[in-house]
């Protein structure tokens, strides 16, 4: 029995009937949703015999040479060995060789079958084997192609249906767990906040359909649209590309197959696919990269992401400005600012929050605690696991912690940020250092929050992203572990007492932090652990506690101080009583949201959420619109969160205090800038100093001229500058206090 259906139909066909008689408005042609698509405003004549004759001559062929239509400027002499049919609408042809890099070709149609097409001024098509029902643009290159096809049901990767179409051919992103329960449609403009909240709230089913409602509206089920290649884009040496919309100044070399695809390219950022790629039922933002046997399916790139080196991307999100390359990436949502390296490394089932570095050897995703693929693993902002660092579902991690090399044997919560977690075999126990990138690692913390933020190459910055490392969500969660770290040296503490004592969790809370806040000596002798952190019986051991709380508190009354300072600047604030009348009332600390990058206080995302439900937020576009305020608000939101996070730190309400006590606030700021200064230039400077980095060059001398002084690296330069002018700032504040 054939396995294979072979439609037969006349060659008369062939070009014609793109759309089923039954999709075809009352009074329209086939031809209606092309003409709409076609706005490159070139007036289309019949050919003249001349024409013809020299087309034939030239040995092209074509059904109906009525159907062929040209521009007054077209040239039949740029036109040789092609087949036409259906109707072929072609722009003006005139003897130039367009050149792009290393490539030069003569401007016309040469050695191709075309099908249903329309082209822009001055294009080469060369050796197209099957080009079939697109809208080309100008000054476009397509050379050695086999197969440039649209069908009349295409999508363009985006998770809609066409008429008549089964609910069992939509795309979905099955994103953050294997289960499907995550699961969003994609559609061209997804930004990583829309992906989260609709992967969040899942037994919310009122907002799940108005998000479904939203994707479906911004397009329509109408069958028939064509595939569309922009201006001066470049298409070389590729073998299938099928129901594409591709942007202006895209550049593709040498990729095996593209699907369902959106290529966003253009003024915002050329986009480039290279040798080897697989990419199949996508979007892709401007001026992203996708080279070197990547594979991609069912996935969205936002602008300025990479993928190369053999790098898979399946069911993913990945989001502005992240790079993956040589690894596998699968139902994973990654917020901007994401870096994964190297081979080998896993990642699966997972919601990263951005800044995150993802080592080589992490295998985060293989090993599933319950009886199905249902794990998830939840990484907070800076994520960072070492070399073959392995992980089980379910884990969550505060912002910025960071895992030592290690196989972790059972799932962990770790709630307190800036830490390292170390897996200590020896010992059979998890060890904590709260405040590690402080301590230890300044540089590289001080430094990826800049690095972050310069370089960001979003042009339409809908999303305010937020890269410092001090920032509400991270302010929160270092105040939730300054109690964490009093109730478990409180309780360290009490175990060395009489162990027939009741403790309430207020009083051992209490003696924490007497014990921390005075500095005794003691707590440096107690053995401090942690629970509900570690899914096992062992310990989960904190060192290094008394440090750290120091630290943290000084860090909540920096994060303070310098939302004030911002305050003063953006004010023209010229003295303390003006300061105090012009500071806005606030309430207590409220909770944060870090959706997709941008951080938003929960309430404005249950008013956010409410006006979805009640039709008053009716389209994506008012989800951005709802973003673009709340970047607006978060200058005033910020800082109102940072003087209730004084407040409760210090005791000290800025609108309400002295002045003496405000310039106590001031030095202290003063004095955790300097120690952070000075901090991230011995961190690196360290390296100097290390006889082990030492030992590879030949004297000292050599190391300097490979690596350069410390005191020249621009980073710590700038760095320095910004502690002069914040010594000079809060000086000159103090003076106008008086």
């Amino acid at each position: 029995m054939a396995q294979n259906l072979i439609s037969k139909t006349p060659l008369a066909a062939l070009g014609y009937n793109f759309i089923g008689a039954q999709y075809i408005p009352k009074g329209k042609d086939e031809y209606y949703l092309r003409n709409t698509q076609n706005s490159n405003g070139i007036v289309y004549r019949q050919l003249g015999a001349f024409e013809i004759e020299m087309l034939v001559r030239n040995g092209n062929i074509s059904d109906n040479w009525n159907n062929i239509l040209v521009s007054d400027a077209f040239n039949p002499e740029l036109v040789r060995n092609c087949k036409f049919y259906g109707l072929v609408r072609i722009g003006k042809l005139e003897p130039y060789c367009l050149g792009f890099s290393d490539l030069k070709a003569a401007v016309g149609l040469y050695n191709s079958t075309i099908i249903s097409c329309d082209f822009g001024d001055n294009v080469v098509i060369d050796n197209v084997n099957y080009l079939s029902h697109y809208i080309i643009g100008s000054e476009v290159i397509i050379t050695n192609v086999n197969e440039l096809v649209a069908t009349n049901h295409a999508k363009f990767g985006n998770g809609i249906i066409k008429k008549d179409e089964t609910e069992d051919v939509r795309i979905w992103l099955e994103i953050c767990n294997e289960n499907t329960g995550r699961k969003v449609l994609p559609f061209n403009g997804m930004l990583a906040g829309d992906a989260f909240l609709w992967s969040r709230y899942k037994d919310d089913t009122v907002l799940q359909e108005k998000f479904k409602q939203f994707t479906e509206a911004k397009f329509d089920n109408k069958r028939g649209y064509y595939g569309k290649i922009g201006n001066r884009t470049v298409i070389k040496n590729c073998n299938i590309i099928k129901d594409a919309w591709i942007g202006s100044d895209a550049y593709f070399k040498g990729a095996n197959k593209l699907k369902n695809l959106t290529v966003n390219s253009g003024p915002e950022g050329k986009t480039q696919i290279g040798e080897g790629c697989e990419i199949v039922n996508g979007i892709i933002g401007y001026g992203c990269r996708l080279f070197y046997g990547v594979k991609a399916v069912r996935f969205i790139m936002a602008s300025h992401s990479q993928l190369k080196y053999g790098a898979r991307l399946i069911n993913s999100y990945l989001g502005h400005n992240a790079t993956i390359s040589c690894c596998e990436v699968l139902n994973s949502l990654i917020f901007p600012a994401h870096e994964q390296h190297h081979n080998n490394s896993f990642l699966c089932a997972a919601l990263v929050m951005g800044q995150s570095n993802i080592a080589a050897g992490a295998t985060i995703g293989s090993n599933h605690n319950s009886r199905g693929a249902d794990g998830e693993i939840i990484m907070g902002r800076g994520f960072w696991p070492g070399l073959c660092v392995s992980l089980k579902h379910n884990s969550r991690f505060a912002g910025f912690t960071i895992l030592t090399k290690g196989d972790y044997p059972a799932e962990l919560d770790i709630p307190i940020p800036f830490s390292l977690v170390s897996n200590d075999v020896s010992r059979d126990q998890l060890v904590i250092m709260p405040g590690y990138w402080f301590m230890y690692n300044m540089y590289a913390l001080a430094r990826n929050a800049w690095k972050y933020a310069d370089r960001d190459k979003r042009t339409e910055r809908t999303q305010f992203l937020e890269y410092d490392y001090l920032a509400p969500d991270t302010i929160n969660e270092l105040l939730s572990a300054l109690t964490l770290l009093e109730e478990a040296t409180g309780k360290a503490y009490e175990r060395t007492l009489d162990s027939r004592q009741k403790y309430t969790r207020e009083e051992t809370i209490a003696t924490g932090k007497q014990l921390l806040a005075s500095g005794n000596k003691i707590v440096d002798s107690l053995e401090i652990s942690l629970t509900n952190v570690e899914n096992s019986k062992r310990k989960v051991i904190l060192i290094k506690v008394s440090a750290a709380y120091t630290l943290f508190r000084d860090l909540v009354i920096y994060y303070g101080i310098t939302q004030v300072l911002q305050f003063c600047r953006s004010n023209e604030v010229k003295n303390f009583a003006s300061l105090k009348e012009q500071l806005p009332a606030f309430k207590k600390r409220n909770n944060w949201l870090n959706i997709g990058g941008q951080m938003i206080p929960a309430e404005d995302i249950d008013i956010l959420k409410e006006r979805i439900r009640n039709g008053k937020t009716k389209s994506w576009d008012d989800v951005h619109d709802f973003y673009r305020k709340q970047a607006d608000k978060y200058p005033d939101q910020k800082l109102k969160h940072a003087l209730a996070a004084l407040q409760e730190i210090s005791g000290i309400d800025v609108r309400k205090t002295d002045v003496h006590r405000f310039n106590a606030l001031l030095d202290a700021a003063l004095s955790t800038k300097e120690w952070m200064t000075k901090a991230i230039h011995d961190s690196r400077a360290k390296d100097y100093s290390n006889p082990y980095r030492r030992m590879v060059y030949e004297s000292f001398a050599e190391m300097i001229a490979v690596i350069g002084k410390p005191e020249d690296n621009s980073f710590i330069r700038e760095q320095l500058k910004a502690l002069a002018h914040f010594k000079k700032e809060i000086a000159a504040l103090k003076k106008n206090m008086k």
